[in-house]
């Protein structure tokens, strides 16, 4: 068995006009992309991570054909929330319509052979800024804003704090007697450089070897970025960085 990441799929399956195709031509029929890429390298028994933004559906109703569309691929798929997931609600809301190999972690963790797994969304945080990294590109439908204005716009040193008590909790319930402690978040929980910073203090506490993460789009053609610091292996595995081909983890 080996396990594998890919995030931020932002499928549309169940919802209108919300295609991907607008954000440029490496995006035009990335659903199929990821699925031929998918069914040529993970089985039946392998894992596959996905840090958040599955689905651009607002309603639980609207993400059922996502959903199913990624069940319906092979491995044990686990997800976390990410900041587009509007219609990701309460756990006992999601288990009657979840399919049985997509499993969420929210405030719990999720154990899998000798592995355990948890971790939290997390939000921007003034500790590092990604802005020099990204080609920002025209979009025609929303409207014109400068994208460090957006973020401080949208920047909550309250939800983030919140966020991190959240990975506190998760990671506080991985089994302790795990061969392989992982963490998923979809925020990058550190900046490029590696540079120490507080949720990364939780995951080095915590004995995580390997954090995978999303969120990240648009970057400059052939950054090599982030990797290990001070114990906790960093992979960034937004699906256009990895050319919508899931990557090994283990």
């Amino acid at each position: 068995m080996r396990i594998w990441a890919i995030g931020d799929l932002h499928l549309s399956f169940g919802v209108q006009n919300k295609s991907m195709d607008i954000f440029g031509p490496a995006w035009e029929k990335h659903a199929e992309k990821i699925a031929t890429n998918w069914k040529s390298l993970i089985r039946a028994e392998d894992l596959v991570l996905i840090p958040g933004d599955l689905s651009w559906a607002l309603k639980l109703e609207e993400a059922i054909p996502d959903l199913q569309w990624v069940h319906e691929l092979p491995g044990t798929k686990v997800l976390i929330k990410g900041n587009h997931d509007f219609w990701w609600g309460s756990l006992n809301k999601l288990a009657p319509v979840l399919p049985p190999s997509i499993h969420l972690i929210q405030n719990n963790v999720f154990n899998w052979k000798d592995v355990s797994i948890g971790g939290a969304r997390l939000w921007d945080t003034p500790e590092y800024s990604f802005s020099s990294l990204v080609e920002y590109r025209e979009n025609a439908s929303a409207k014109k804003k400068d994208p460090e204005e957006l973020v401080q716009q949208e920047l909550s040193e309250k939800l983030f704090n919140k966020e991190l008590e959240r990975l506190k909790l998760s990671l506080g319930l991985l089994n302790p007697q795990a061969s392989l402690r992982l963490a998923m978040t979809h925020y990058p929980p550190i900046g490029a450089d590696l540079q120490p910073s507080r949720a990364a203090q939780i995951l080095e506490q915590h004995g995580i070897t390997v954090c995978v993460f999303g969120h990240l789009h648009n970057l400059k053609a052939n950054l090599d970025i982030f990797g290990t610091a001070r114990g906790v292996k960093y992979v960034l595995a937004a699906c256009d960085y990895i050319h919508f081909q899931p990557i090994a983890i283990i």
